[in-house]
């Protein structure tokens, strides 16, 4: 969806975010995400990300390493890395996320696994055989 000045804003299972800024260089989000929910856990080919947290306190994984962190600490993740934050609070977490690289389309988004069952989930495969 779109608002007034023409920036991508979405609601998600796990919240919303909303577009602040898209650049050639970068773009910009602004994520709430509720008590308790979390993203898929993804990467992205074209894309780094970074994570400032404005509100309420979160558990961040990144390439498998889980990583507390709250009001103004920030997160990064490289190019390619696996992650997923998780808002272990009572309150909603609000964080800032900067992208940087060459491309910014929500389709450059490989989910590598995903509580909502959301299409694009690799499926996993466990002793030769597809779990869900």
């Amino acid at each position: 969806m779109m608002n007034n000045n023409g920036l991508e804003w979405d609601e998600r299972p796990w919240g919303m975010y909303w577009c602040l800024e898209d650049a050639g260089d970068c773009r910009v989000k602004r994520i709430l995400v509720k008590p308790g929910q979390r993203n898929s856990y993804q990467r992205h080919k074209k894309r780094a990300e970074f994570w400032v947290i404005v509100s309420g306190f979160g558990r961040f994984l990144v390439d498998d390493v889980w990583i507390e962190a709250g009001v103004g600490e920030v997160v990064q993740v490289p190019c390619g890395a696996k992650h997923r934050w998780h808002n272990s609070g009572e309150e909603d977490l609000i964080l800032i996320e900067v992208q940087t690289g060459t491309y910014f389309g929500e389709d450059d988004e490989e989910r590598l696994d995903d509580d909502y069952g959301r299409a694009g989930t690799v499926p996993k495969c466990v002793d030769g055989k597809l779990v869900s």
